[in-house]
């Protein structure tokens, strides 16, 4: 019987569980390690590569294809520009691959896009400089950039939604916690590499070659990464819901249905992503750029500051998966709105100060006030919209913020600095994006425990009521 069966016969109550969830909510599924173990393996190789650019963009690009910006800063910002396409590309990707995962699949759909990605890192590896290309250096890097984003686009809301959608019921927030976690891995063996690198190789060397070598590195990960995603499942429920609507013959449904279907669990998504996403970048981009422009802090040092703050980022994320679980997912995702608009108050007099020890400590906990907000998004998402459309909801939401948030993040705080001379703009600026977060948590109703069955049916019920209405008028 379907789900559109059991509400219409009312054997299904809207919005409860079918029976044995409750049973089965206490224990995960089995197989679900190897899900997420996959999921996350996937999603270290996506990370690593995206997040490479990020690192080189603030050490590296703004010399190599922009040395006639006029200034360091200048340079800079040019290369956080190339940076910021690939976030301009992310919510392209979200809704070409947001209707492939729905129509076909989570996993054919990530393994197209860990293919696309990787290829374009590698390239970009092999670009050459301004100095032999001219122009068409920084041309093909935006263009290879903007592949990267779009790539990257549709693997999150796949990477995620592979473990939401198997986990159980009581514990979701914990399981889908797990694929977040595989990002500052991801991002940790980015900045492990360069910091290898630029401690290994004179200044000029590091410059010229060194920083390719962790493109290339890519290509093996890349290869690794593909293995282990061939050996995924779907998800049940997504499997009987397209076999449903297979036998229905249900008209397949697009990213702008779920807008005009589900528009506020689209903008709940952008409000809750905004203050994350800006505060992200904010801490790993454009904390290299204030140490290394003001300060002239050493590259390696600063590249180790971010390694140890990566690695207990890592660790964080999952306990705080664990406690949006236990406590719900508001609480915990407005404490952190609140806490990280108090960040940058106490991060960058710590950063003046110079002293290795305090610039881990800020940005450690920088982090950690993040993984507040970040760790129970893939649960709150998933269990905002209906399998059918999941994929596309989820990759909507997500991705398109990135375009006013972290895509811009960088950049913004780098014109702050360059026009006032001070962190304190810079300040001001998190706090804005914390208090629209935090406002979007207080309008959002708490789903800890649902099920993703239940959602369906709600759907499924709301689906039916405005057929009878049609028919009726």
């Amino acid at each position: 019987m379907s789900v559109n069966d059991r509400v219409r016969t009312g054997t299904t109550t809207v919005g409860s569980p079918r029976p044995g969830d409750a049973a089965d909510a206490d224990r995960a599924p089995r197989g679900l390690k190897r899900v997420v173990a996959a999921s996350m393996v996937g999603t270290v190789v996506e990370w690593y590569e995206f997040f490479l650019y990020a690192t080189a963009a603030s050490l590296v690009f703004g010399t190599v294809f922009f040395p006639n910006a006029g200034s360091q800063l200048d340079g800079i910002i040019a290369a956080f520009l190339t940076y910021a396409v690939g976030f301009v590309a992310r919510p392209l990707g979200g809704i070409v691959f947001g209707q492939i995962g729905d129509r076909f699949g989570r996993k054919q759909t990530l393994q197209v896009t860990i293919i696309m990605i990787g290829a374009a890192t590698f390239l970009i590896g092999c670009l050459p400089g301004f100095d032999t290309a001219g122009y068409w250096a920084p041309a093909l890097l935006v263009a290879l950039r903007f592949i990267q984003g779009f790539a990257l686009g549709g693997e999150w809301g796949g990477a995620v939604l592979l473990v939401a959608e198997q986990s159980p019921d009581r514990s979701r927030a914990f399981w889908a916690s797990w694929p977040q976690a595989a990002v500052p891995v991801g991002n940790l063996l980015a900045t492990l590499v360069l910091l290898a690198m630029s401690a290994l190789l004179p200044a000029e060397q590091f410059l010229g070659w060194g920083w390719r070598v962790a493109f290339w590195i890519s290509a093996l990960i890349v290869l690794v990464g593909y293995y282990i995603r061939t050996h995924v499942t779907e998800s049940p429920i997504f499997v009987e819901t397209r076999a449903e609507m297979e036998a229905t013959r249900t008209a397949r449904l697009g990213v702008f249905e779920v807008v005009r279907r589900y528009p506020r669990g689209v903008l709940a998504a952008m409000g809750l992503r905004f203050a994350e996403n800006i505060l992200y970048y904010i801490i790993v981009s454009f904390s290299i750029v204030y140490l290394v422009t003001v300060h002239k802090y050493n590259t390696s040092q600063l590249l180790l500051a971010l390694l140890i703050a990566h690695a207990v980022h890592f660790a964080v994320i999952p306990q705080v998966g664990r406690l949006a679980d236990r406590i719900g997912r508001k609480p915990v995702y407005f404490a952190g709105a609140v806490l990280g608009a108090t960040w940058a108050f106490f991060a960058f007099p710590m950063f003046d100060t110079l002293n290795p020890v305090l610039i881990v400590a800020a940005v450690t906990i920088g982090l950690c006030f993040h993984a507040l907000m970040y760790a129970g998004q893939p649960a709150i998402m998933a269990e905002m919209f209906p399998t059918r459309m999941r994929y596309s909801g989820v990759s909507l939401g997500y991705q398109v913020t990135s375009i006013v948030a972290g895509s811009l993040a960088p950049i913004i705080a780098s014109a702050l600095l360059q026009r006032f001379g001070s962190w304190l703009p810079v300040a001001f600026y998190i706090v804005i994006a914390c208090v629209i977060t935090a406002i979007t948590v207080l309008t959002i109703r708490e789903t800890r425990g649902i099920s993703l069955r239940s959602v369906d049916a709600a759907d499924a019920a709301r689906e039916t009521a405005t057929a009878t209405a049609r028919v009726r008028s």
